[in-house]
């Protein structure tokens, strides 16, 4: 039985990372402020893990990474509009935050830590599909504190020997997903409009196309990374490998649903990049990655969760 760290284990992502390892029958550290993730993310599972309340950027983090052989680091303020906003925040949790752990992951004797890295970091660039080769080109600075702590990674592994993998996230989606927030991603923001009868707002044509990838899918990738030999010191796309505009979205969701929704549309957002599209051959070689949900089941899935818990809410 290994010992893991989830970092933002009370996150979106983070807590179906715990949710996997605690039935896996693992032992599991979290480790969350609670600034972005929610305690009834953890409800089901929360007596059968130790939870730490605190900051990566804090030293309570050595608290955290004490006995672990694994780091899972998905604590960061996740969100492109939200570091526009205030730069200066994004960087102390990403950056600070992540350097922080690298370095009590080093003196503890950490295995491995497996960071999740963005497909921010590829920035514009027209060519598709987006490979793990091609020069970073971030456009917000969410997206160079992402890229900061890819290179942070890299460094660790090069001077001190820590093992580190990154994986670069293409547009997560799937249960537990915040559609309140001010910064929420797109899916979650959409299905709950969308269930009150609201039509769902689009900044931009609509045609703009991400490489959606359920979050089922993200939990295998770091799992694989936390084992796989040849992984060691590499970035990894982590998606689907194909690619959906925003209005095709909509038409999914309105075949769900039952629904005929048209979407508002409204002025485009700084730093929102037009088309993401990810190549997923290295991560199938290096890690065994094979996607196994798709987009479409997926989207349904993640509609009977919200669905669901809307009616437990009603029942309250």
């Amino acid at each position: 039985m290994a010992r893991y760290l989830v970092t933002g284990g009370a996150g979106f992502i983070g807590s179906n990372i715990v949710e996997t390892l605690v039935a896996r029958g693992e032992q599991v550290v979290v480790l969350d402020d609670f600034s972005t993730g929610k305690r009834e993310n953890l409800e089901g599972f929360v007596n059968k893990v130790t939870l730490i309340e605190g900051s990566v950027a804090d030293a309570v983090v050595r608290e955290a990474v004490e006995a672990v052989d694994f780091v899972l680091h998905q604590g960061a303020l996740a969100s492109v509009p939200r570091s526009v906003d205030d730069p200066l925040s994004t960087n102390r949790a990403n950056v600070d935050g992540t350097l922080n752990l690298l370095v009590a992951a080093r003196d503890a004797g950490v295995k491995r830590v497996v960071f999740a890295a963005s497909s921010s970091a590829y920035g514009d660039q027209p060519t598709l599909p987006k490979v793990e080769t091609m020069p970073p080109m971030p456009l917000s600075p969410y997206a160079a504190s992402k890229v900061a702590c890819e290179y942070y990674c890299k460094a660790f592994t090069a001077c001190y020997g820590l093992e580190t993998v990154c994986l670069r996230y293409f547009n997560i989606f799937g249960p537990r997903q915040d559609p309140q927030s001010q910064y929420a991603a797109v899916i979650p923001r959409f299905i709950t409009r969308m269930l009150d009868g609201k039509p769902p707002v689009i900044f931009g044509d609509g045609e703009q196309s991400r490489d959606f990838t359920y979050v089922a899918d993200c939990v295998e990738a770091n799992l694989l990374a936390c084992e796989a030999p040849g992984a060691v010191g590499g970035t990894f796309n982590v998606a689907c490998g194909g690619r959906y505009t925003l209005n095709q979205l909509v038409e999914l969701l309105n075949d769900i649903l039952g629904t005929d929704l048209q979407p508002i549309y409204e002025a485009e957002r700084p730093g929102d990049v037009k088309h993401s599209q990810a190549d997923i051959t290295a991560a199938r070689r290096a890690l065994g990655y094979e996607p196994k949900v798709s987009f479409e089941d997926g989207l349904r899935r993640t509609v009977e969760w919200f669905k669901a818990r809307r009616g437990h809410e009603e029942n309250a």
